[in-house]
C-alpha cells in the first residue's frame, strides 16, 4: 500500500519583474549654423600688349643697274 498524502495546494509569488517598453516621438530641435562669407578680392597682373611704331626712311644704292644716258 503506497501512502499518498493529501498536500495543500500552495502558491507562490515572486517580485515583480520590470519590462519596458520604449516608444519615441519625434521633437523639432532647430539647430543653427552660422555660416560667414568672406569675399577677398585679389589684383591679377593680365599683360596687355601695347605697339609703338617708328618709321625711317633709308635710302638704298641699288649696284647692277645701268644709269640711262641722257638725251641731248
Amino acid at each position: 500500500m503506497s501512502f499518498c498524502p493529501n498536500c495543500p495546494t500552495q502558491t507562490v509569488v515572486d517580485p515583480p519583474e520590470k519590462v519596458y517598453e520604449n516608444y519615441y516621438h519625434p521633437q523639432i530641435v532647430q539647430v543653427i549654423h552660422p555660416v560667414e562669407i568672406i569675399r577677398q578680392h585679389h589684383c591679377v597682373p593680365v599683360p596687355q600688349h601695347c605697339y609703338e611704331y617708328t618709321v625711317k626712311d633709308v635710302m638704298c644704292h641699288v649696284s647692277g643697274i645701268k644709269k640711262r644716258k641722257r638725251r641731248k
